[in-house]
């Protein structure tokens, strides 16, 4: 049992670095689609024909396939908290390649997130061992667990419907909070689609029942979902913000969601489960001073009117002969008229 955590602890640390990469390497793909057309966060799709976007999404499903199988082996509970990896990579990577400064705050904030991570690992439940997937089955079906699916579905509706539209590119919680909510879903679903392949592989068929079928489903449209907003969350807002934000609430929902399906704290002491707790609050204190150094994105340029860049003067002679160009960089945008005094003679 502690071998197969093993495995899923390896395979969740890889998954993380994949993913916290892709984030990077997604939103230059988005910047250089926006210059040719509309903006992912206003709706356009211009980001499917840009060669370093599909990269991203290369390298964010390699992640994603390593965090699959990461599942099967381990509890979502221990896996989930990893991501905080991906928070690091992707914050560092955005201050060396997006000029998206990491403040000192921002480093300890990381730092805060790794450690209430390590403090969750440490205290995480073992993984329960599942036969078939009609056991899952049951699990999803409980009162409970039916009770959570109903509510994820009525708040998505709700921010998908009323507040995307209104505040989603003021407020990060909005378009976060859509990817955040249906991705327990997703994880949970996943989870079962692993245990399904696995034990098909130990050559237990899992495909002949239908319920396998209805996972996969839900895990393909919660997955577009996700994408879908990420993308707008990433083109909307900076990328040290988001990635924390989205790690939070993410780990939140996802472990609730499976303490709900998988009892994974039946048995466990109430020490271990106050360890956790305090783990995971201390993960939120890092996502709080990551956000509290967040600086603005650098306005776009959507007309004529849009003042000129920092490097740029004018300068210009007053007979009307001569217009001059000169670059000085470091400087503000300035106009500077020099009227030559015979100008009045």
């Amino acid at each position: 049992m502690y071998s197969s955590n093993l495995k899923g602890f390896i395979l969740a640390i890889v998954s993380s670095a994949f993913i916290g990469s892709s984030f990077i390497i997604k939103k230059k793909g988005l910047r250089r689609a926006s210059v040719n057309g509309p903006r992912a966060s206003v709706g356009g799709y211009g980001y499917l024909l840009e060669p370093l976007w599909w990269i991203g999404m290369i390298t964010m499903i390699v992640g994603e396939l390593a965090n699959f199988v990461a599942y099967i082996y381990a509890p979502a509970v221990l896996v989930t908290p990893l991501g905080a990896l991906s928070i690091i990579v992707s914050a560092v990577m955005a201050h060396v390649l997006l000029n998206e400064k990491l403040q000192r705050l921002g480093v300890v904030g990381c730092l805060l997130c790794i450690v209430g991570s390590t403090i969750i690992v440490l205290h995480a439940p073992q993984d329960q061992s599942i036969d078939s997937v009609l056991e899952i089955w049951d699990l999803a079906t409980q009162p409970a667990f039916l009770l959570y699916t109903a509510s994820v579905v009525a708040v998505t509706l709700v921010l998908t419907l009323y507040c995307a539209p209104r505040y989603g590119q003021t407020n990060i919680l909005v378009y976060v909070g859509i990817c955040s909510i249906i991705g327990s879903l997703t994880v949970m679903s996943i989870k079962a689609i692993g245990i399904a392949i696995e034990l098909t592989l130990e050559g237990l068929n899992q495909a002949v029942y239908f319920q396998t079928w209805i996972f996969a489903m839900v895990a393909i449209t919660c997955i577009i979902m996700q994408l879908n907003y990420l993308n707008m969350a990433l083109d909307t807002f900076n990328t040290a913000v988001v990635s924390p934000i989205y790690y939070a609430m993410f780990t939140a929902f996802t472990i609730f969601a499976s303490a709900i399906m998988f009892k994974d704290y039946a048995g466990q002491s109430a020490s271990s489960i106050a360890s956790e707790l305090c783990g995971f609050l201390t993960v939120l204190s890092g996502t709080a001073v990551l956000h509290s150094t967040r600086e603005p994105d650098p306005p776009m340029i959507t007309d004529l009117y849009t003042p000129l860049s920092p490097k740029v003067s004018w300068y210009i002679q007053g007979n009307g002969e001569v217009w001059k160009q000169k670059e000085e960089d470091g400087s503000s945008p300035t106009f500077v008229t020099v009227l030559r005094q015979d100008y009045f003679k």
